[in-house]
């Protein structure tokens, strides 16, 4: 497997993003959200921060028609619940159906049962795009037994391969969330270097990137952005948003406000000369 293979060029990747952000921010895309209880309201209002307009419709008989005509659903399974386990199958069956684009968060998966049998429900549906740690990603491949709890134990390099088959397989894009994020559309492979270590000591650091994941798929129909680019884009800003918040934070707490602050601020021109690649500035 290459080392690194880009959409076209670096710089076109920077430029996309550039883009996206600017439409998103132009005609807020509105994202729909069926996350876990710990995280909903950071979800939101980090999409509100980055430009976007949430919505947590998670209700049976509510979330597949809402699926509909959102631009962006991300289906995330940290706390799935009977009720929201329904709404989840019927939420990404609506997407399937109406052409949104959709992100799967398979939380915490491989030794625990009802999470780990829904997801592989929800893959059947072919998401879009799939967000998760390495643990979570190899678990789906079904070649491990998943981390400890909702914390990786194994590497972004050691989930690639894997990474690179599933997405082959189901023709989404897998993104797999580390110190260096590894994205795939089965044939490209993108290693995006920023971040900051900050992002893993606050509830939902994770989860609310699979929302803005979402949120730019759907500025993405707009654009004729592919999905790997979009996927790509969100990471960027994020993760971009996350290095700044880290540099004026004198912890976890103030990095969760201070990241707020960031994503609200990064501006499209600020890109170019923040995103990395591993080995160098894009």
């Amino acid at each position: 497997m290459s080392d690194l293979l880009r959409p076209a060029s670096a710089s076109d990747l920077v430029s996309e993003a550039a883009t996206l952000l600017g439409v998103l921010r132009e005609a807020p895309p509105l994202t729909h959200c069926i996350t876990n209880a710990v995280v909903t309201g950071f979800t939101a209002n980090v999409l509100l921060a980055v430009g976007a307009a949430p919505a947590m419709v998670d209700i049976v008989g509510e979330a597949g028609m809402f699926a509909c005509v959102a631009s962006g659903l991300l289906v995330n399974l940290g706390t799935p619940n009977p009720e929201q386990r329904a709404a989840s199958l019927e939420a990404a069956a609506g997407a399937v159906a109406s052409g949104t684009p959709w992100v799967l968060d398979p939380v915490a998966i491989g030794a625990l049962p009802v999470r780990t049998a829904l997801a592989q429900e929800l893959v059947a549906l072919r998401p879009t795009a799939i967000r998760g740690n390495a643990s979570e990603i190899l678990a789906l491949a079904g070649l491990s037994a998943g981390g400890r709890g909702v914390d990786a134990t194994d590497t972004t390099d050691a989930a690639a391969d894997a990474a690179v088959a599933l997405s082959s397989r189901l023709g989404s894009i897998v993104a797999v969330s580390g110190p260096v994020d590894l994205i795939t559309d089965g044939e490209r492979v993108l290693r995006l270097a920023n971040g900051h270590e900050l992002l893993t000591r606050v509830t939902g650091g994770g989860c609310a990137l699979g929302a803005v994941m979402a949120a730019f798929l759907g500025a993405a129909r707009t654009t004729g952005a592919d999905a790997l680019t979009a996927v790509a884009s969100a990471s960027l800003v994020y993760t971009i948003a996350a290095e700044r918040a880290a540099a004026a934070s004198a912890g976890p707490g103030s990095f969760a406000v201070a990241l707020l602050d960031a994503l609200a601020a990064v501006h499209p021109a600020d890109l170019a000369g923040a995103a990395r690649v591993e080995g160098g500035a894009l």
